[in-house]
Order: C-alpha cells, then structure tokens, then sequence
C-alpha cells in the first residue's frame, strides 16, 4: 500500500498519531517520528483559545526541531472562530495540515455542542468546515475533520458529516467507528468505517481498535480506507509505528520483532530525555511518569521499582533504576492484541445542550451551543 495523500500534502505512510492530551506533546511526536514515516498530530487546541492568545494554548503548540510537517487539530463551535485560528495556524505557524474535531465524547465538551455532539447539526458542521477550509486555502493547507458513528445507535451523522466534509472540500475524514455514548467501551464498528469508504470519494481513515500492525492490515482489508489513525495501541509502545511503516512498506510486512525489556528501557529513556529537553528536567521527569505503567505493562517488573519509576525526578534517578531491569526478559506475549489506555463503560446518555436534538441546523439564534472554553482540551 503506498503512502497517503492529503490534498497537496504527500505522507510516505497512511499512518497518523491521533491526538491525544497530555500525550502528544512535541517529545512523544519526535519519539514516535523515529520509528516510522507518518503524520504526527500536536495535542487538540481550543479555535477560542488561539485566536484569543490564551497562554496555555499557545504553549502547546511547540514543535520539534526536527518536526518538517505540522499537524495540528482544532476543535471548536464557532464557524468565525475556527475561520481565524485556521489561518492563524497557517499563518504564524507554518502548520501543514489542519484537522477538525468533531469526534470527542467527553460530557464537558459534548454538553456545549462540541465534540461528536456537534455533526447533528448539519448546516453548522458545514458552516464550520467551510470557513476552515477558506482560510487554509491560500497557504495550500489541507483540512481534513475526524468523527465518530453519532452520538448514539438512534442518531448516527457519519455518513452525513462525510457527504458534508466532501462538500465543503475537506481533503479526508477520519471515523472512529464507536458513538459519542460508546466512549472508548466496546468495539470498533469496521462496518461503519467501510461504509463511509463506500459513501464518499474523498480519503477515509480509519480509527479504532488498531493494536498491532497486523490490526491495521486486516482494517484496510476489510474496509477500504486509505489509511489509519492510531491513538491509544501507542501508549507505551511508540515501536508500533516502526511495524506500521514495515506492514506498508512495499516490502509488504515481513515478521514483527518483539521487543526485549532492554530495548523498552531504551525507548522509555529516550522519551524522558525528549521530555526534559523540551520541558526542563523537573518537569520532563515529571510528565513521563504517566508512561511507566504502559512501558511496563505485562513485564515481571516488581510493585516497589514500579513506584519508584512512577515518582522518578531526574534522569540520573531513571537511569539507576531502569539498570535494575532484566534487559533480557522477552516481550509479554499476552499483551499483544490486548487494549490500551482508557476504556471505561458506555454511558446510559449523552451530555448535550438543552434542546439540541430539536433540529439539526445549528445556525439559528441560540442554537450553536455554548462557545467552548479558551483552555478546552481533550481528544476524539
């Protein structure tokens, strides 16, 4: 399979890091780069945020030295808003590509309107879409938007939202193939994702349960898509897109090489030092400590070098501790295949403005929902 086109934007491997907060920072996005050809997507910002020059906003969209293409997703409620941060992107941040998100199923997003709630309203999504698409038009910036099913069995949107993005000339459109009420619960609908393919002609990714690359293989097979979107199978395995990039190679996908704990000491070192050189010491130590527990999963590691690796402060502290790893312990083979990150249960409703399945317009008085606030930041 060859590499993915996005409008202008030629990516050497249908591969893209979702984003993911207080995950895809620029050190993982580098980290994650090094294993394999693919688009790297910096942590949602807020449109609110950016064009009004919130502080924490700004500070996260740090890119790495060696970070050639920007991706960044957007995620807003206000057609205007989106409008000036898209070009703001473009503009002050030599942004290569832009995605909108209309996926996210968190209740502090969704009861505003925005998120996987927003795709009910129609002529809004499109109003949306359209100004983004505008805006990145004169710096031949592709805009792509990233969606789920709908918000629940009773009100899917996805095959409208794609017939939408088409229209409004977006270069793709990513499913996650679970509802807003699904969350992360269950399984990935690869039907739906299939069907989107068979709706539309502009790309689709796929999104959704891809743990291994063997996942993401069987996801084209069965659906089509011209690429996919891996979110949480990277969480403590950045490996992935280095198997990603060989199973797409024109070599085809040869056989995957487990890793050994030595060689996962390896990357968890090289993910602290990426952190530190982008956040200070203090702070990177501080940051990676959410990671140990993905790196370590399934390996014999005992509970206390596991608390101790969870309260590191330096690199020098890391360093004594990861020497008390067995470099030669084999990659746990029952992790393969298994979840990762969050998952939770369904939720019985969906959070949403009052009255919002009344129409599906959006562009009425009163109802666009609540603009989001500047420091709004989550994922789809």
């Amino acid at each position: 399979m060859s590499g993915l086109r996005l409008g202008p934007l030629e990516v050497p491997a249908p591969v893209v890091l979702a984003p993911m907060a207080g995950i895809t920072n620029a050190a993982y996005r580098r980290l994650c780069a090094e294993q394999g050809a693919g688009l790297y997507v910096c942590e949602m910002i807020t449109s609110r945020g950016l064009v009004e020059g919130d502080e924490t906003t700004r500070r996260m969209l740090v890119f790495d030295e060696a970070e050639k293409v920007r991706s960044v997703q957007l995620y807003g409620t206000d057609p205007v808003y989106v409008g000036k941060a898209t070009r703001i992107l473009c503009e002050e941040y030599g942004v290569a590509h832009v995605d909108l998100n209309f996926g996210c199923p968190v209740p502090k997003v969704t009861r505003k309107g925005g998120g996987g709630a927003l795709p009910w309203k129609r002529n809004l999504l499109g109003r949306i879409l359209e100004e983004a698409v505008a805006a990145a038009a004169p710096y031949d910036v592709p805009v792509t938007m990233k969606t789920r099913k709908g918000l629940d069995d009773d009100h899917l949107t996805y095959l409208d939202a794609g017939r939408i993005a088409q229209d409004a000339g977006c270069a793709a459109i990513a499913l996650h193939g679970r509802t807003v009420a699904q969350a992360y619960s269950g399984q990935a609908d690869w039907d739906a994702i299939a069907a989107l393919v068979e709706h539309v002609d502009i790309p689709v990714l796929g999104n959704g349960d891809i743990w291994e690359a063997a996942d993401a293989l069987r996801m084209v097979e069965q659906t089509g898509v011209a690429g996919i979107v891996v979110g949480r199978g990277c969480l403590g395995r950045p490996w992935l897109f280095r198997d990603l990039a060989a199973a797409f190679s024109d070599d085809g996908p040869g056989e995957t090489t487990l890793p050994t704990l030595g060689e996962v000491t390896v990357m968890m070192r090289r993910h602290a030092e990426l952190l530190c050189e982008h956040m200070g010491e203090e702070r990177g130590c501080k940051e990676f400590r959410k990671h140990v527990t993905w790196y370590l999963k399934g390996f014999r590691a005992g509970g206390e070098l596991r608390r101790s690796l969870g309260l590191v402060d330096s690199l020098a502290t890391l360093d004594r501790l990861l020497a008390d790893l067995d470099p030669a312990e084999p990659f746990p083979a029952s992790e393969l295949g298994a979840p990762r990150g969050r998952q939770g249960a369904p939720r019985h409703r969906v959070v949403l403005p009052e009255g919002w399945l009344d129409d599906t317009d959006g562009l009425g008085d009163g109802c666009s929902g609540v603009l989001e606030d500047v420091d709004e930041t989550t994922g789809g």
